[in-house]
């Protein structure tokens, strides 16, 4: 009986908490859905700040901003690295498997290869009885 698992559930399976953690993350930070959240919310940090008149938590040049920016590059760029990283391990594994599969269908192929070659050699000494036969007559 062969394994029905592909080498995508074999790769999943092994993946720990926090790299699984790390996937989702990227790609949620790689995903227009993250990007037009994030630009509203930074609009309405901006329109806040100007128009607040009694409370400017964070006014021009926006410094807290800046450094709420900061803080999210610092951890999203090892994140998404990881991700990436899990990414290219997917990507040999991808390709080991198929090229195991490649050289099975290789094998498998020469071998149908003999039997049809063995046939059509079986058919030509039929064919040759045949016409040898036909010759005594």
């Amino acid at each position: 009986m062969t394994n029905s698992k592909t080498w995508h559930d074999t790769h999943k399976e092994s993946l720990g908490f926090g790299q699984r953690l790390a996937d989702k993350v990227a790609n949620g930070m790689g995903s227009w859905r993250f990007i037009i959240i994030q630009s509203i919310i930074v609009i309405l940090w901006m329109i806040l700040n100007v128009v607040g008149f009694v409370n400017h938590w964070d006014v021009y040049p926006y410094i807290l901003l800046n450094l709420l920016f900061s803080t999210q590059a610092a951890y999203a760029a090892p994140i998404i690295m990881m991700a990436q990283n899990r990414q290219n391990e997917r990507d040999r594994a991808q390709a080991d498997a198929d090229y195991k599969t490649n050289c099975e269908a290789k094998i498998e192929i020469e071998e149908l290869l003999k039997k049809l070659n063995s046939i059509e050699i079986d058919k030509l000494d039929k064919i040759l009885e045949i016409v040898q036969k036909m010759d005594k007559k």
